[in-house]
């Protein structure tokens, strides 16, 4: 089984290109290369009916984040404040980096 390479990493920002939160800037929380999903803060937010049980006493409804589609996101230069695509660059020293194609800022 080979996994999907998917363009944006944890941590990363990313701006939501279609959906029910086109537009919103968030970042990444975890990336799930076998479903070619993306967990992205604030993004796709559902609500759970969570039982209680002794670790979560509470229980009741929860909001959390569900995964979408990582083409759904636009890594986010934050350099020329726009959704881009990444290019790659060799460095002097051998190191492969990945850059802004709008404005050549490393990621």
């Amino acid at each position: 089984m080979t996994l999907n390479k998917i363009h944006v990493r944890k941590k990363d920002t990313v701006m939501i290109v279609s959906g029910k939160d086109k537009g919103k800037i968030s970042e990444v929380l975890a990336v799930f290369p076998k479903k070619g999903k993306i967990l992205v803060k604030d993004v796709n937010v559902v609500t759970k009916h969570q039982k209680p049980n002794k670790e979560n006493v509470q229980g009741g409804l929860i909001k959390k984040e569900a995964p979408i589609y990582s083409s759904k996101a636009m890594l986010y230069c934050t350099k020329c404040k726009k959704a881009t695509r990444i290019s790659h660059k060799v460095l002097e020293d051998g190191t492969k980096v990945r850059v802004c194609k709008k404005c050549g800022e490393t990621f």
